[in-house]
């Protein structure tokens, strides 16, 4: 049977995290452990619970949730940590980088493009919120993490370019699983965060678009075909 995707939820404002944690447990397999408004409580619940994923505000009491962030993924490396806030600003960013979360969605994201985020983090992708990619872009090809210009314009992580290529062979979810050791279900949640990242409908676009702009390295892409 397949255990639910279970979330600690970090949030202050408790008209909004009520609201959250009401849309998330409308959703099938996902199961809120705990819910905590400020940075150290959060920090404890994290060493408290078995947990699958971190789904944590930034605007916090106490010791916030950058340092709250940077706690929990020293304790915890292999917990992934989905940061949700209202802030945009370039530093802010940088620092959320820096504190190792996996993910950055602003506040008022579609609930549909949140839970896909939720899934796609819990599943090791990482993902970045689009409405603040050139703010994201800046700081990974700024100090934070010095990247290569090719790798900076692709949104992809290594395991989706993996991925990408083999839906570009023609391979189908099952296949690919079989051929990258991983569960059906992950590569389902994969693919659905390729084509949202990309920005396109189908596989098919999503292969094209890989092609077209090189997405996925080209021996990488060979060696799939």
């Amino acid at each position: 049977m397949k255990t639910a995707l279970r979330i600690l939820l970090v949030e202050d404002d408790e008209l909004f995290r009520l609201g959250l944690r009401m849309r998330l447990q409308q959703e099938a397999g996902i199961e809120i452990v705990a819910e905590v408004e400020d940075g150290e409580t959060a920090v404890e619940m994290a060493n408290c619970h078995q947990l699958d994923l971190v789904l944590l505000d930034i605007g916090l009491p106490g010791i916030g949730g950058i340092e709250a962030c940077r706690q929990i993924k020293e304790q915890h490396p292999n917990l992934p940590v989905l940061v949700l806030t209202s802030r945009v600003e370039k530093p802010v960013i940088a620092r959320i980088i820096n504190a190792g979360a996996q993910g950055y969605c602003v506040k008022g994201i579609p609930s549909e493009s949140l839970i896909l985020a939720l899934r796609s983090v819990a599943a090791g992708a990482s993902w970045w919120d689009k409405t603040a990619t050139g703010e994201i872009q800046a700081a990974f090809g700024g100090t934070v993490i010095p990247m290569k210009e090719s790798e900076v314009e692709n949104p992809l992580t290594k395991r989706e370019q993996e991925i990408l290529a083999l839906v570009a062979a023609g391979k189908s979810n099952q296949e690919i699983a079989e051929v990258l050791y991983i569960a059906h279900g992950t590569v389902r949640v994969h693919v659905h965060a390729i084509l949202q990242k990309l920005e396109v409908r189908d596989r098919t676009q999503a292969a094209v678009l890989a092609i077209q702009k090189g997405l996925v390295a080209a021996e990488l892409l060979n060696s799939r075909l």
